[in-house]
């Protein structure tokens, strides 16, 4: 199976939902965390788990993977390099309708996970569709510094702008929001001017509804 060169991008909500790791080294280590940070309910199986895996998730069980397991989950992710248990996985999780993906193993994916950069709210993501994570790595290495802190206080003050004009019974939706984060807005949030950005926001939309 060769992943098609365009792909459907969705954020999952993955808190309180069951989630399996196949797999508990170098590239578990590497995909628990996120996992977890989602509030995922994380179970690892594997031969062998390390310590810096083990200690984040819900369950451990050091044992082989067993068929038909996957269905029993919501998502399910393979670490593993050893092929036969990735298509084992694949297969059982395609037969019960569960998302998979396997590292660095496309044939045996029904999902891609992209590079990404977070900053509290903010989520940005690279993706090759599988073809080059090179790339998608690469270009998360170089946009990373620039999505700073300073992103995330400027999510939350135009949220809280948002929900003060619906609670008022308005529509935000008419709002000029583009405008304002074109008034330098941020460049005012990066210098420590927060009242005079809050301002900024206020002005802007305020012309934009009369």
């Amino acid at each position: 199976m060769t992943l098609p060169e365009t792909l459907y991008p969705v954020n999952l909500v993955l808190e309180g939902r069951p989630v399996l790791v196949v797999g508990g080294g170098r590239v578990a280590a590497q995909k628990v965390p996120e996992l977890v940070r989602c509030g995922a309910v994380v179970r690892v199986v594997a031969l062998s788990v390390r310590s810096d895996v083990a200690e984040q998730v819900a369950s451990v069980e050091e044992r082989p993977y067993r068929s038909g397991e996957a269905a029993d989950y919501h998502l399910v992710v393979t670490t593993t390099d050893d092929p036969a248990v990735n298509r084992q996985v694949h297969e059982d999780a395609e037969a019960a309708g569960v998302l998979v993906n396997s590292a660095d193993d496309p044939a045996n994916c029904s999902f891609t996970l992209p590079s990404r950069v977070r900053q509290g709210p903010l989520l940005v993501t690279f993706s090759t569709a599988g073809r080059s994570p090179a790339i998608a790595t690469w270009l998360r290495r170089r946009f990373t510094e620039e999505f700073g802190p300073e992103y995330a206080t400027l999510i939350e003050i135009l949220a809280a702008e948002r929900d003060r004009i619906r609670a008022g019974g308005e529509s935000s939706e008419d709002r000029d929001w583009q405008s304002a984060l074109d008034s330098g807005m941020l460049e005012m949030i990066r210098e420590g001017r927060l009242a005079e950005a809050k301002e900024r926001l206020a002005a802007c939309l305020s012309s934009s509804s009369d």
